[in-house]
C-alpha cells in the first residue's frame, strides 16, 4: 500500500494529528495507546424484507471510541461508502469535539452500508429497527447515544427510539438526539451544527480583521450542515460566491441569492441541479476559488496534498469531519491559510444535542433563545480557549484543539485506571 493512500485513510490523519499532540504533552505511552484505540468495535449484519419481497442483508457499525468523559456519543451515517475505518476516525472525532467544546460525552459513531436514495421509507424504517435490535445492548441514554449523520435525519431517529422503547418496554427518549419535536427532540437541533459552523466563522473572520459585509464564502456541499451555514452567513452578510452538492457546483461573483437557492433546492427533490441565477463549476474548483472562508461541508478527504498548494482562501472553516486530510496541513499553515479545525468548527451538533438530551433526562423543554444563546456562549469559549493555546504552543488551531482534548481526555482516563488498580479491603 502506498504512503499516499494511507495518509489519506481518516483515520490515519486522526492519529497523525494526535501523536503531534500527545508529543507536545509528553503523554504516557499506555495512556497515548489506550486513547488512540476504540474501546469496543462493534459489526453487525441483519436481514429485512424489501417491498419487493426479498430478503436483503444489511451490515452496520458501532464504534465506541472512549467514555471517560460520560455515555458515548455520535451519529449513525447511511452510505455505500462506510466501513470501519472511518467510522473509527468519526468516533474519535466525536471524542476530541466533546472534550474542546466541555460536553460531558465521550466518542461514539455507527453507520450502515447502504444507499438511502434507494429505498422506500418502509424500507429505511425496517433497516433502522434491525440496527436497533442488533445493538439493542449498546445504546442507552447513559451508555451510548446516537444521532443523526450523512444520510439519516429525525425520522430515522424517532423509529431508532420507537424501537429501543418498544425493547425496554416504556418510552426512553432520552437515548437518541436528533428526533422530530413531536418525539422529544429540541427545538434548534436540525439547523444546530450550520449554525455553530457559522458562529465559528464570524470569529475567525473577527481574528483576521475582517469585516463580514466585505468577506467572500464557498460553501462545498449543500446538505444540512451546509445549506444552514450559508443561510446565517448570509444573512450576517457575507457574501456566498459558490455552493456544490453532489450533482453540481454553482459560482456567481456577485453572491447567490441564499434564500431564493434554498426554496430551488426544497422544490427540486432537495437538489440543486440547474439552479439558473449561476454559472456551472467544476467540483474541484470550488475549493480553489480566491474567497475569504472556504467551508468544505460534505466528505472527508477532500483537500489533500494534492490540491493543498492551490488554496486561495483565507479561512477554511471545516463544517464536515476530517475535510483536509493531516498530509495538506503543513502546506496550508506555510501559506498562511488560518484552519479551524472541524472538532470546533461543527461542534454545534453535538452541543444542542448535549442540550436534547439534558432536556429529555429533565424531562424539560427549552425555549429556542435559551438554546441558541448558550450554544453561542459555548463555542466562543471553545474558540478563545483554542487559540489561547495555539499561541502558547507556538502550534496550529487544530494542534492546539487536540492538545486541549487530549489533555482533558488523558487526565480523567488517569483517574479512572488508578481506581482499577487501587487494592480491594476486605470489610470485617
Amino acid at each position: 500500500m502506498s504512503t499516499e493512500i494511507i495518509k489519506q485513510n481518516p483515520f490515519q490523519s486522526m492519529i497523525d494529528r494526535f501523536n503531534i499532540a500527545a508529543d507536545i504533552l509528553n503523554l504516557d505511552e499506555s495512556i497515548r495507546q489506550k486513547l488512540q484505540r476504540p474501546e469496543k468495535q462493534i459489526v453487525v449484519n441483519f436481514p429485512i424484507v424489501l417491498d419487493n419481497g426479498n430478503v436483503q442483508n444489511f451490515e452496520g457499525y458501532r464504534v465506541i471510541h472512549n467514555t471517560a468523559l460520560g455515555p458515548s456519543k455520535g451519529g449513525i451515517r447511511y452510505d455505500t461508502a462506510v466501513n470501519l475505518d472511518e467510522v473509527k476516525a468519526l468516533a474519535a472525532w466525536m471524542t476530541w469535539k466533546s472534550a474542546v467544546t466541555g460536553i460531558p460525552f465521550g466518542g461514539a459513531k455507527g453507520g450502515i452500508i447502504c444507499d438511502p436514495r434507494k429505498h422506500s421509507k418502509a424500507e429505511l424504517e425496517k433497516i433502522t429497527r434491525g440496527y436497533t435490535k442488533a445493538l439493542a445492548d449498546i445504546f442507552g441514554p447513559n451508555k451510548d447515544v446516537p444521532a443523526p449523520d450523512m444520510g439519516t435525519g429525525p425520522d430515522e431517529m424517532g423509529w431508532l427510539m420507537d424501537e429501543f422503547s418498544l425493547l425496554h418496554g416504556k418510552p426512553i427518549h432520552a437515548v437518541v438526539t436528533g428526533k422530530h419535536l413531536h418525539s422529544g427532540g429540541s427545538l434548534g437541533r436540525v439547523e444546530a451544527t450550520g449554525r455553530g459552523v457559522s458562529i465559528i466563522t464570524l470569529l475567525a473572520l473577527q481574528k483576521l480583521k475582517l469585516r463580514p459585509a466585505r468577506s467572500t464564502a464557498a460553501i462545498q456541499g449543500f446538505g444540512n450542515v451546509g445549506l444552514h451555514s450559508a443561510l446565517f452567513l448570509y444573512e450576517k452578510g457575507l457574501k456566498i460566491v459558490a455552493v456544490s452538492d453532489v450533482s453540481e457546483a454553482f459560482y456567481n461573483p456577485d453572491g447567490l441569492n441564499i434564500p431564493e437557492l434554498i426554496l430551488y433546492y426544497n422544490l427540486n427533490n432537495k437538489n440543486i441541479k440547474g439552479y439558473p441565477n449561476s454559472v456551472a463549476i467544476k467540483h474541484e474548483d470550488l475549493l480553489l476559488l480566491d474567497v475569504d472562508v472556504l467551508i468544505p461541508a460534505a466528505k472527508e478527504d477532500v483537500i489533500t496534498q494534492k490540491n493543498a498548494a492551490d488554496i486561495k482562501a483565507r479561512i477554511i472553516v471545516e463544517g464536515a469531519n476530517g475535510p483536509v486530510s493531516s498530509d495538506a496541513d503543513k502546506i496550508l499553515h506555510d501559506n498562511n491559510v488560518l484552519v479551524v479545525p472541524d472538532i470546533l468548527a461543527n461542534a454545534g451538533g453535538v452541543t444542542v444535542s448535549y442540550f436534547e438530551w439534558l432536556q429529555n433526562s429533565l424531562l424539560e423543554s427549552w425555549r429556542i433563545h435559551q438554546i441558541n444563546t448558550r450554544l453561542e456562549d459555548i463555542l466562543e469559549k471553545g474558540f478563545e480557549t483554542v487559540f489561547r493555546i495555539a499561541l502558547k504552543h507556538n502550534v496550529t488551531p487544530r494542534i492546539a484543539a487536540y492538545i486541549i482534548a487530549l489533555q482533558k481526555v488523558a487526565d480523567v482516563q488517569l483517574v479512572k485506571e488508578v481506581a482499577l488498580d487501587a487494592p480491594k479491603f476486605k470489610q470485617n
